[in-house]
């Protein structure tokens, strides 16, 4: 945003109270943008990431409400966009959930039916998934609904930051801290639901097999340690996301700065600058798409080794 005629060049990664759409030429008073304010409601300011994280919502919520009723006859999903997001979930479910957490009531078989998970859907003649909706379903499957939920709620988000004069809500550490106490909860959530509050506790408290009051001590020193760590992992959950998408777009923003100070260097500089600026927007723009899958990918990733812990004996 804009304001006493001074423009912060990292406006976009940052949350405001509204958006900067570029005029293509300045105002009377100097100004090369417009400014869109959002609403003040009873005291309580809108903001940009704010009203994106509830595009966001909505877009998953369409998509995945499209294609549920695309699949609730029984019949595989026809069209490259819907199977783009029906594989994706597939992945998640027989590459990720499945395997990670396993059968938590029979840890055993887990190999077992990691194996039927994979042959829950193939592919018709056209190259379509078809789905065996007969098929018992996986224990893991429960927590599905979760992950599904974080990976593709911050794999929008990520993508959002990747249209202009927009922003990633996932570049503020208030938006990916929220995240991460929502996977603290989940994990805490599922830990007792599988072993007790007092299973769920006494799973960081490993036999060390050393007897008397020095084992004691020390049973209680690693219980604290497993219980500080617990913390920790979720905390680098919020820092990792934050880091990597706040340091993408921060790195595209200092590229495009970089032709606002050739401007000044003469007409030769600033042409050969701008080119080169250009360049590595446009490949720096194709890893940042990258970017936006994978760190999507890690969230989910990591809650679910989270979850795995809280609901498997050690």
């Amino acid at each position: 945003m804009s304001s006493g005629g001074v423009t912060d060049p990292f406006h976009h990664v940052r949350d405001a109270a509204g958006f900067d759409i570029p005029r293509g030429m300045a105002d009377a008073h100097g100004h090369g943008v417009l400014d869109i304010l959002l609403p003040n409601i009873l005291g309580f300011q809108v903001s940009k990431f704010m009203l994106l994280q509830v595009v966001a919502a909505v877009i998953v919520f369409l998509i995945f409400r499209g294609l549920a009723a695309r699949i609730s006859g029984g019949s595989p999903v026809r069209g490259r966009f819907w199977n783009f997001w029906e594989a994706i979930a597939l992945f998640l479910r027989d590459e990720v959930v499945r395997p990670t957490i396993g059968d938590h009531h029979h840890d055993q078989h887990s190999d077992g039916a990691h194996a039927h998970g994979h042959a829950d859907h193939g592919q018709d003649a056209h190259g379509h998934v078809a789905h065996n909706h007969s098929a018992a379903a996986h224990p893991a499957d429960q927590y599905l609904p979760f992950i599904w939920s974080c990976f593709f709620y911050i794999l929008i988000c990520n993508l959002l930051g990747a249209i202009p004069w927009l922003g990633s809500a996932t570049g503020s550490i208030n938006v990916t801290g929220a995240l991460a106490l929502c996977a603290f909860g989940a994990t805490v959530l599922y830990g007792f639901r599988a072993m007790g509050p007092a299973g769920f506790f006494r799973n960081m408290m490993p036999d060390t097999g050393v007897p008397g009051a020095f084992g004691i001590v020390l049973t209680m020193g690693i219980f604290l340690i497993e219980v500080f760590g617990f913390f920790i992992k979720h905390s680098v959950l919020a820092v990792r996301l934050y880091a990597n998408i706040m340091g993408g777009h921060t790195v595209l923003a200092v590229i495009l700065g970089f032709i606002a100070q050739a401007a000044h260097g003469g007409l030769g500089l600033w042409a050969v600058v701008t080119f080169g600026s250009i360049v590595g927007q446009v490949f720096i723009g194709c890893l940042e798409l990258f970017v936006a899958f994978l760190q999507a990918y890690v969230f989910a990733f990591l809650a679910t080794i989270f979850i795995a812990g809280a609901v498997h004996e050690h």
